[in-house]
């Protein structure tokens, strides 16, 4: 499958957003937060995202190694995408929050969160063979409001 355009939300519409992705890249994780959240992950570099509104009801979580940057809703409690702590440079889509999808229709690979350090070391669907810097700063919530994604 290629690159599509798809809208999302949180629960109760306060957060909305567009990203372009490839569904086929999309990964579940069975980390304890993934596990919990139910997140189906799609990994898209910053100029595929734009967050349309909803960036006041935003908070975010993070924990351990604080390098992931989980953002929710503070109003629903949804978890529509985060900074993940494999990839800070990029953002990372709940692919449960995407507008009619038929999650029926796919059956996603599984990352090994639960042993992330040696799961990150070998490939993984959502990357090609360049690596990320893992010191990359995350991405501000401010620069994903910025219109970058091209309108038909």
């Amino acid at each position: 499958m290629a690159k599509q355009r798809y809208e999302g939300s949180c629960h109760c519409g306060q957060i909305r957003f567009v990203v372009e992705g490839d569904l086929d890249t999309a990964t579940l994780c069975n980390c304890s937060i993934c596990t919990k959240k139910g997140f189906i992950h799609l990994i898209v570099p910053p100029e595929a995202f734009q967050l349309l509104s909803g960036q006041t009801e935003l908070a975010t979580y993070s924990f351990n190694t604080h390098v992931a940057k989980h953002h929710f809703c503070r109003v629903c409690g949804m978890h529509p995408f985060y900074i993940p702590r494999s990839d800070p440079d990029k953002i990372d889509v709940n692919v449960r929050c995407l507008d009619g999808i038929p999650l029926e229709n796919y059956q996603f690979p599984t990352f090994n969160g639960r042993d992330w350090e040696q799961a990150i070391e070998g490939k993984v669907s959502w990357r090609d063979e360049s690596r990320p810097s893992r010191d990359s700063d995350p991405i501000p919530i401010a620069k994903m409001t910025q219109k970058t994604l091209k309108r038909d």
